[in-house]
């Protein structure tokens, strides 16, 4: 491989790790085509991109990327796929699907939102994350929470005003 189409890998990569924001450094090595096929099925369905590099050029994209990270340095040893994400927890749970038929593939190290989660023993935090999306609805949720009170006791009286002095009164 020339120079110049390392360089070109490098500066892709960097761009995905940069407008994803999420990513999952993996171990898929000695799986069956079969299985890989498999994975890459699945990654399809679940909006995930996976995309397999060598350690060398997926070191220089960090860089490019601005990710300073000696965790993730680390981990890229032997064979390394990565899988790119708008959620944050969707690989771990795909992942968690796959491990469910096979040992693989293992997790080396993820991350999520500027924070690096190194280890396969990450694998079940990950999984818990919330996305930017689930803790959204949360907070919508606790804010409606108190109106719909106001509301089902406004209802409950008959939307009079003894009504609901009558609500309140029970309330308190």
């Amino acid at each position: 491989m020339r120079k110049e189409e390392k360089q070109e890998i490098v500066q892709a990569l960097a761009e995905q790790i940069k407008s994803y924001g999420n990513f999952y450094i993996t171990d898929t090595a000695e799986l069956s085509v079969e299985k890989v096929n498999n994975i890459r099925r699945k990654c399809f369905e679940n909006d995930i991109e996976i995309l397999v590099a060598k350690n060398t050029l997926i070191e220089k994209a960090l860089t490019e990327a601005g990710i300073d990270s000696e965790e993730l340095r680390s981990v890229l040893k032997g064979a390394t796929t990565l899988m790119f994400s708008e959620t944050g927890n969707a690989p771990a749970k795909l992942i968690k699907e796959l491990r469910k038929s096979g040992d693989k593939p293992v997790l080396k190290a993820a991350y999520i939102q500027e924070t690096a989660f190194v280890g396969d023993d990450q694998l079940n935090a990950l999984v818990s994350l919330k996305s930017k999306e689930e803790l959204v609805a949360d907070v919508i949720a606790l804010l409606q929470s108190p109106a719909k009170n106001v509301i089902s006791a406004l209802q409950s009286g008959g939307n009079t005003i003894s009504g609901l002095v009558k609500a309140l009164e029970e309330r308190g």
